[in-house]
C-alpha cells in the first residue's frame, strides 16, 4: 500500500514529456472533434491526473466503506447494542461546500495565470531569439554571435527543467571550447548572455542598430527573471496546505453527513465527490509549475529551423 503513492508520482513525472502540446492546424482539428467526449472518455486510465488521484480517493473511498459496513452492522443488530450509528446533520457540510469551491476556484485561477504568464514569456524569448537572429545576419555577420543566441533559448529551457540534457542539447549549436566554457559557468543562460552583450558591445554600429540590438537582450534578461521567479516562488504554501486539508477533512466526514439520506449509496457518493474535486486541485498543482507542462523543446526545434532557413 505504502508503494502506490509512489508509483502513481512515478508513472505522473514519466508521462509527462509526452503531453506536452504544441499544435498545428491538423491538432485544432482534433481538438474541436464532435469525437473529443469519447476519446477523453478512453484515455481516462492513461491520464496522469486521474493516476495520481489514486492515492487520495482511494482512501476516503475506503474510509467510506469502513463507516458503510459499520452503521449496516449498528442497524441489522449484528454490532453490540450500545455502538451508535456514525451519522450527523448536512448542514455543515451544505454551508461549508461553497468554501471549499472557492478555493478550489482560487487555487485553479492561480495557477492558470503562473501557466499563462511563463507562456507569454517564452513566446518573447522566442520572437527576441528570431529577431536578434535576422539582426545579426544583416548587420554583424558573426558566427559566434548567432551560435550564442540560438543557444540561450536550449540554455534557458535546461536550466529550467529538472532532468534536461544541457551538454547534449548545447552540443547541437556551441563548438567545444564555448561548450565547456558555458557549462563551467554556474548560471548558463546568464552566461550565454554576458557573451552575446560583449560581442554587441565590442561592435562599431550606428544608434538605431544599438538601440534594436540592446531591446532583444533586454527581453533576454527579463525573460530570465520571470523564469526564475516562477520556478522558485510557488504559490503561498499556506494557501496549498488549507486547500489539501480541508479537502480532505471534508470528505472523511462526509460518509457520516450523508448516511442518513443515502445509506449504502454513500460509498459511491462519496468516490464520485472525491474524484471530482480532488481532480480540479490536481490540475491546480500539474499547471503551477508551468515550464515542464509546456512544449519547450518544439519551440526551440522550430526557432532553429526558422533561423536556419
Amino acid at each position: 500500500i505504502a508503494s502506490v503513492p509512489e508509483w502513481a508520482d512515478a508513472q505522473k513525472e514519466q508521462n509527462m514529456p509526452n503531453r506536452r502540446a504544441f499544435y498545428s492546424n491538423n491538432d485544432w482539428l482534433r481538438h474541436r472533434s464532435s469525437l473529443r467526449h469519447a476519446r477523453h472518455m478512453a484515455s481516462t486510465f492513461s491520464s496522469r491526473v486521474i493516476i495520481s488521484l489514486i492515492p487520495p480517493v482511494f482512501t476516503v473511498t475506503g474510509i467510506s466503506v469502513l463507516v458503510t459496513l459499520y452503521n449496516a452492522l449498528v442497524e441489522s443488530g449484528w454490532a453490540p447494542g450500545f455502538l451508535p450509528v456514525l451519522h450527523a446533520p448536512s448542514l455543515p457540510y451544505e454551508l461549508t461546500a461553497p468554501a471549499l469551491a472557492l478555493l478550489l476556484v482560487f487555487r485553479t485561477d492561480t495557477s492558470y495565470s503562473r501557466y499563462d504568464e511563463a507562456r507569454k514569456t517564452w513566446t518573447e524569448v522566442i520572437s527576441s531569439t528570431k529577431n536578434l537572429a535576422r539582426l545579426t545576419e544583416a548587420w554583424i555577420h558573426n558566427d559566434d554571435l548567432m551560435r550564442y543566441i540560438v543557444a540561450f533559448p536550449l540554455a534557458l529551457k535546461c536550466h529550467l527543467i529538472m532532468g534536461s540534457d544541457m551538454e547534449a542539447d548545447l552540443r547541437k549549436v556551441l563548438d567545444e571550447r564555448d561548450l565547456a566554457f558555458v557549462l563551467n559557468a554556474k548560471h548558463r543562460p546568464n552566461c550565454l548572455l554576458q557573451m552575446i552583450f560583449q560581442i554587441i558591445d565590442g561592435l562599431s554600429l550606428g544608434e538605431t542598430q544599438q538601440v534594436l540590438l540592446h531591446e532583444n537582450i533586454s527581453t533576454y534578461n527579463r525573460s530570465v527573471s520571470v523564469c526564475e521567479r516562477l520556478i522558485r516562488t510557488p504559490i503561498p504554501l499556506s494557501y496549498t496546505r488549507l486547500t489539501s486539508r480541508f479537502l480532505i477533512l471534508w470528505h472523511l466526514g462526509l460518509p457520516i453527513a450523508l448516511w442518513d439520506t443515502c445509506n449504502w449509496l454513500v460509498i459511491p457518493s462519496t468516490f464520485f465527490s472525491s474524484a471530482a474535486l480532488f481532480c480540479i486541485e490536481e490540475v491546480g498543482v500539474l499547471i503551477e509549475e508551468p515550464f515542464p507542462m509546456l512544449a519547450l523543446d518544439r519551440m526551440c526545434e522550430v526557432a532553429l529551423i526558422n533561423i536556419k532557413e
